[in-house]
């Protein structure tokens, strides 16, 4: 009876080891869109100058969707704050993209983007790039 229980109690073991799934903890995929219609890097622009800056994002595994988008812009190396933020879901939690046309300040000095996607195990992946004024 005692080498029984033992073989099932193996048996039983080898099963829930062999349903755990395991975690990789790949970040989720963001890059810049990067056609002549976008900046995508640190550069320098004039006062009051409209750009645009395009975003792509993508899920790093099959079941761990994007579940939120966020973009922040701090001043003069000064605190982030937000000005763009979604939650993401649908196909959008597969792949997403956007546009955001910003327009710089009316004043020198630098104006840091951040934009970061976060999956739904709660690894977050970022890119940014910094506009100088002149």
């Amino acid at each position: 009876m005692k080498k029984l229980t033992s073989i099932f109690a193996i048996l039983i073991a080898l099963v829930f080891l062999a349903s755990c799934e395991k975690d990789e903890g790949k970040l989720p995929n963001i890059a810049f869109k990067t056609t002549a219609a976008y900046i995508s890097t640190s550069t320098t622009l004039s006062r009051d100058t409209t750009v645009v800056i395009g975003i792509t994002a993508s899920k790093a595994e099959d079941k761990d969707v994007l579940v939120s988008f966020d973009g922040s812009r701090s001043y003069d190396g000064g605190t982030s704050t937000s000005f763009t933020s979604e939650t993401l879901t649908g196909s959008n939690g597969d792949s997403y993209s956007k546009d955001v046309t910003i327009t710089t300040r009316n004043q020198a000095g630098t104006e840091k983007y951040t934009f970061t996607v976060v999956n739904k195990d709660g690894l977050k992946n970022n890119v940014s790039l910094t506009i100088t004024v002149n």
